[in-house]
């Protein structure tokens, strides 16, 4: 037998199970599947519009992406929310919509990707998926006028899926 070839390739990834709040239109395809590993901030801070009342607010990411052999393939960090490659291209994009996860877990998310920047594996991305999300909820830590600008960092793992319009690749 040689190396990893033959029988061991994932099939590719299917969307069928997601809620359809976050699944990507008919006409793209999956160009690009990562495992995030990293840590969410979150900031205790004033609810908005409710004296008196705190919240904990999301800050950002820090994760690194890895492929399905857990090479790793680039970066996930915000503010704002950014993808980059190792070859140097990246891209932001806004939340389209999101769908509950298991307790415990951030929930699903399907991104609009902005036009990418640099050349390389982020070129022609129109979406992102996040899935499998595990843990990176707010923490359970109190969060009151006494922990007002506290920050908390809590440990996350969610699969980013990348696609492209069928066309463009």
């Amino acid at each position: 037998m040689s190396g990893n070839s033959g029988g061991t390739a994932q099939p590719p990834f299917s969307q069928a199970g997601l809620p359809a709040a976050v699944q990507v239109p008919d006409g793209h395809k999956v160009v690009m599947e990562t495992v995030g590993v990293g840590k969410i901030t979150y900031e205790c801070r004033a609810k908005k519009d409710a004296a008196g009342q705190f919240e904990w607010a999301f800050v950002g990411p820090d994760a690194m992406l890895m492929d399905r052999q857990r090479q790793t393939v680039g970066k996930y960090y915000g503010p704002p929310a950014t993808w980059e490659s190792r070859d140097g291209s990246k891209l932001t994009g806004t939340q389209v919509a999101v769908a509950p996860a298991m307790a415990g877990n951030i929930p699903l998310q399907l991104v609009k990707a902005n036009p990418a920047m640099g050349t390389g594996a982020m070129q022609g991305v129109s979406h992102i998926q996040r899935v499998a999300t595990q843990g990176g909820v707010a923490p359970q830590a109190p969060c009151d006028a006494a922990a007002m600008g506290q920050k908390q960092v809590v440990n996350y793992q969610a699969d980013y899926i990348f696609w492209a319009p069928v066309a463009m690749r």
